[in-house]
């Protein structure tokens, strides 16, 4: 089914943004500096990205999942959505384990 993959990428973000929203981690504590890493994150993997395209070793494989629709030659739309969803959520593990690492210093 087209979009498929797309939809799974949304659905896990709005899972992580759930998560971020309650306990104030990313997004919902500082707006302005995770745009900001998540969009230079992006960016550095879309280069990467190019890079890997521009020397023949990244080629976009056949799914019926994606949408059909590229960007550029073996780019396809979900690849900086899946990129941003990639930034965000490191951002949130590393902001969660942070909050972790503290409490356990906290408490001992």
């Amino acid at each position: 089914m087209p979009g498929l993959y797309l939809l799974a990428i949304l659905l896990s973000g709005a899972g992580i943004a759930a998560l971020d929203a309650r306990f104030r981690l990313a997004w919902w504590h500082a707006r302005g500096r995770t745009a900001v890493v998540v969009l230079i994150g992006t960016a550095f993997f879309l280069a990467w990205d190019a890079a890997g395209i521009a020397t023949g070793v990244f080629v976009k494989g056949e799914s019926p999942l994606l949408l059909g629709v590229d960007l550029a030659p073996h780019l396809p739309l979900e690849e900086p959505v899946f990129l941003a969803f990639l930034c965000y959520l490191a951002l949130v593990a590393f902001r969660g384990a942070e909050r972790l690492r503290a409490r356990r210093e906290d408490t001992a």
